[in-house]
């Protein structure tokens, strides 16, 4: 029974996820696609935490430049092309991930995790001390992206509904091309570099280009979550590239389970709930939400993907 029901999970999950816009209302369905979005930046983080063993506190900063990229591009009274839009910003921040990681990933272990840090806080100073992108206040998106198919048919990104199913159908080809890569013959490599990167160097690896390579990939889903952030929101400002929010992702990697597809899904899902629940209820949430983390860190060290439903039989 356990299996079958660990087997029909995500697609559960799935037929859910399609139904959910015929019975919620706005504001759930706006906060279910504020979910998806970071479901995608999660898992971009969990391709360097959990399957290569790069813990990153400066992830943030691919995060919130992709929404920055957007807003420079934007027309202040027209609407740009969505897919120019959005594969500027995947380009634009896929160079930016190139760059950190060619400086960052010289070091190891807490050097590492310092170096992203500061790369991170680097960047959010320059954002909220100049006025090239609008300085504190960040940037207004005045007119969200055309997304039209040869004038024939038209995705209304200002609908909450439409702009649901494109963030879901936008997860499910992240989370199945990240499924692609750890299931390569790249990405077995990665998984050789977070259990032994010496061993694996031994066997003639250039294990700097792959974590390379890793990174700059992961920096450009996290891209896409951004993009889909300010086209939900309208607006850009310095703290979408800051450490607490780095951090506040990793926090959902681990608490769902890191080095696994389900985790960031069952992380973010889970985290942010029981924020919101929390919020709604008392001032004190941030209290009450650590605690429920704590929690879950010593009963389920696994993360929520340790649940007995959930766990594979040896």
């Amino acid at each position: 029974m356990g299996a079958i029901l660990r087997k029909a999970f995500p697609g559960l999950i799935l037929l859910t996820l399609v139904l959910f816009p015929l019975v919620g209302d706005r504001f759930y369905i706006q906060f279910a696609s504020k979910i998806l979005l970071m479901i995608i930046f999660v898992s971009s983080l969990n391709l360097l935490v959990g399957f290569t063993g790069l813990v990153s506190l400066g992830h943030a900063a691919f995060f919130g430049f992709s929404g920055y990229v957007l807003a420079l591009l934007s027309p202040p009274d027209s609407a740009m092309n969505f897919f120019i839009a959005l594969l500027a910003s995947i380009l634009t921040v896929g160079a930016l991930g190139a760059i950190f990681g060619a400086l960052v990933l010289r070091t190891k272990g807490i050097f590492f995790i310092m170096s992203t840090l500061a790369l991170g806080e680097m960047l959010f100073y320059f954002l909220h001390d100049t006025n090239l992108a609008g300085g504190s206040d960040g940037m207004y998106i005045n007119t969200r992206p055309n997304l039209s198919f040869f004038d024939w048919w038209q995705l209304d990104l200002a609908n909450v509904v439409h702009f649901y199913y494109l963030v879901l159908i936008l997860v499910c080809a992240v989370l199945l091309v990240i499924r692609k890569i750890i299931y390569s013959p790249f990405g077995r490599v990665l998984a050789g570099i977070r259990i032994n990167e010496h061993r694996t160097k031994a066997l003639g690896y250039n294990t700097y280009k792959f974590k390379l390579v890793c990174f700059v990939i992961a920096s450009m889903i996290a891209a896409i979550s951004g993009f889909l952030a300010a086209v939900q929101f309208g607006v850009v400002n310095p703290e979408m590239v800051g450490w607490h929010v780095s951090g506040h992702a990793l926090m959902m990697v681990i608490l769902g389970g890191k080095g696994t597809l389900l985790g960031p899904v069952l992380g973010t899902t889970a985290l942010m709930l029981v924020e919101e629940g929390f919020q709604m209820v008392t001032k004190h949430w941030q209290l009450l939400t650590g605690g429920v983390i704590v929690l879950v860190a010593l009963f389920f060290p696994n993360g929520l993907v340790g649940l007995k439903f959930l766990k594979k039989r040896p």
